[in-house]
């Protein structure tokens, strides 16, 4: 039985994705957990959307180095309307509306989902 972890908890992960030329792009991004997968929350014409759309090869790691959750894995991006549970699980950890078409911040317009392949370093319950 899958019990709540720092994958459920922590803020922020490192997303890495490669771009075109086969250098690497790291950055930090706010995240949920949901369904076994991470779910990442962008704008389409970010530098880690326009990557995965050309290599969809990721990873990903908690922030914290001295207790390592790292996991390399696919990535997909999808389109509003985002999947309702997903959106709700934003909400919930970050009381973020992440359908909002108006969000003040920007346009929110990519949803990366993230299928773990294989789990490098600790795990979703680590």
């Amino acid at each position: 039985m899958y019990r709540i972890g720092r994958i459920d908890t922590d803020q922020t992960l490192w997303l890495a994705t490669v771009r075109a030329d086969g250098r690497p792009h790291l950055t930090p991004i706010w995240f949920v957990f949901h369904d076994q997968r991470i779910w990442i929350c962008t704008g389409a014409d970010t530098v880690k959307t326009h990557n995965v759309l050309g290599n969809a090869s990721v990873s990903i790691s908690l922030e914290d180095g001295n207790a390592p959750v790292v996991a390399e894995g696919m990535a997909t991006v999808h389109q509003r309307p985002y999947p309702p549970a997903v959106v709700e699980a934003f909400i919930t950890k970050y009381d973020w509306d992440i359908s909002r078409r108006d969000d003040p911040d920007g346009a929110y317009d990519a949803l990366i989902e993230m299928t773990i392949r294989k789990w490098l370093m600790g795990s979703p319950e680590s």
